[in-house]
């Protein structure tokens, strides 16, 4: 294993793995920590986030999310994000299972909550590189931005259907 890159959010590292046919290869490993995404809820309304991502050059609706600081945990991370990204605050996180965000080049694991019993946050201090709009939304119009693509963020997408009332 060699690592090619170390930053501060994430290092990339070119291994030498051994497939299950008895072959090998080189692979590209991404690892940029353990992330929560969440969707707070509230009746038949939610709350997202529509943030500039220089990435993509544009402005997106997402879930609320970030990376998990050394030695929290993911609910920990959870009720840290939603106060920096939406000024509320929840005691109620379900959690909904996790995600691979992209298996195919990182190890990225992304815990899914829902978050209920939404109240204010006073102690709101939002991060000073984001650009963020927080949009309250009923959750019928959300699912359908997702369906007709103006929700493309997959995060978002899978929190929506994993907190469908089924």
């Amino acid at each position: 294993m060699t690592i090619i890159y170390q930053g501060k959010r994430l290092s990339v590292e070119l291994r030498n793995v051994s497939l299950p046919n008895g072959k090998t290869r080189e692979a590209i490993i991404v690892h940029p920590g353990g992330a929560v995404a969440m969707l707070p809820c509230d009746g038949d309304d939610c709350y997202l986030i529509r943030q500039y991502r220089p990435a993509v050059g544009d402005y997106i609706y997402e879930a609320p999310a970030g990376t998990m600081e050394p030695g929290e945990t993911p609910v920990e991370t959870a009720y840290r994000e939603l106060i920096e990204e939406t000024r509320l605050r929840s005691g109620n996180f379900i959690s909904r299972g996790v995600i691979l965000t992209s298996p195919g080049y990182t190890d990225e694991v992304l815990h899914l909550f829902e978050a209920r019993d939404l109240e204010p946050a006073d102690e709101y201090q939002p991060d000073e590189d984001e650009v963020i709009d927080v949009v309250r939304i009923r959750r019928s119009v959300a699912e359908e931005m997702a369906r007709d693509g103006r929700i493309a963020d997959a995060k978002t997408i899978a929190l929506l259907f994993r907190c469908q009332e089924l």
